[in-house]
């Protein structure tokens, strides 16, 4: 009998165009998360998403992941349009193709199984096949430091095993699209630089496209691009260790963090242009907001 082979297909490619996203609170408000967020993240990329709570990185993260739905705009995964998909067909991509790890280790495990069950439930939708060509669990569990904990109930591990072992599952189905929200947010400084050691090792590995939103800049600092989301917006980006600001609708141009804090809101600036790829921002000698 001759088993088929299951192909790793490397990583997703990831667009948005003009995505938009409300959502109500309680008292019944409408509030604005994103407001026209264009971006492209290229097969097998990785990026750290920054930004102030409230600034929309989270949000984003889910839509990317089909957990929610825009309220407008388009998202594509590879050359399939996600924010346009049946509820059917999305659980399936949701189930192979993209993982995502919520806030806080416990919302992506069963706290009362072991490592090695938990590990059973995350590949419960992939077929006979795809099961023989994903990665062997106990080799996952090794790779993530937690081949002596395989039949330990995760209610009994560290934060630090839990995280590992949220990544572990993860990772279980051979993700192209992997998301995790804050995945060192509630870890030691060792238990921290592991995991995003795992992160970058797993990718190399898989080819995964990683997308990490996270508030520590030592995190981010691992990451060859960063992406800054200012007011439901993306306001910055870095590059190989460069900083560039990002044109907005209606040419919006958030300054760098530090200008910020030293050119608050109001305050008379010039722009002059010096070439056709150059500006001149000066500060008026007028001091303060106008």
């Amino acid at each position: 009998m001759t088993t088929a082979v299951v192909e790793r297909p490397g990583g997703l490619r990831v667009r948005c165009e003009g995505v938009v996203h409300l959502y109500r609170t309680f008292e019944g408000h409408d509030v604005v998360a994103l407001q026209g967020v264009d971006l492209t993240i290229a097969a097998g990329e990785r990026v750290a998403f920054l930004g102030p709570s409230g600034s929309g990185k989270s949000t984003l993260l889910t839509l990317l992941g089909g957990i929610q739905k825009p309220s407008a705009g388009r998202i594509f995964l590879g050359d399939e349009e996600v924010s346009r998909m049946g509820e059917r067909y999305l659980a399936r991509v949701r189930a192979r193709r993209v993982s995502t790890m919520l806030q806080g280790s416990t919302r992506n495990l069963l706290a009362y199984a072991t490592a090695r069950q938990n590990i059973a439930f995350a590949r419960l939708a992939l077929s006979a096949d795809e099961r023989r060509a994903a990665l062997p669990e106990a080799e996952l569990l090794g790779r993530v430091g937690l081949e002596q904990q395989a039949d330990q109930v995760v209610s009994t591990m560290s934060g630090g095993q839990r995280q590992r072992l949220a990544l572990a599952c993860a990772v279980s189905t051979g993700p192209q699209l992997l998301l995790a929200d804050e995945p060192t947010s509630q870890l030691s400084h060792e238990d921290r630089d592991h995991v995003i050691a795992l992160i970058h090792s797993l990718g190399d590995d898989l080819g995964t496209t990683v997308v990490v939103v996270t508030h520590q800049p030592e995190v981010a600092a691992t990451f060859p691009r960063t992406v800054t989301m200012k007011g439901g917006r993306v306001g910055s980006e870095g590059r190989d260790g460069a900083e560039y600001v990002v044109i907005g609708a209606e040419g919006v141009v958030h300054l760098p963090t530090h200008l910020a804090e030293q050119w608050p809101p109001g305050t008379l600036v010039r722009i002059e242009p010096e070439d056709a790829s150059r500006l001149v921002v000066s500060r008026s000698e007028q001091e303060g907001p106008a």
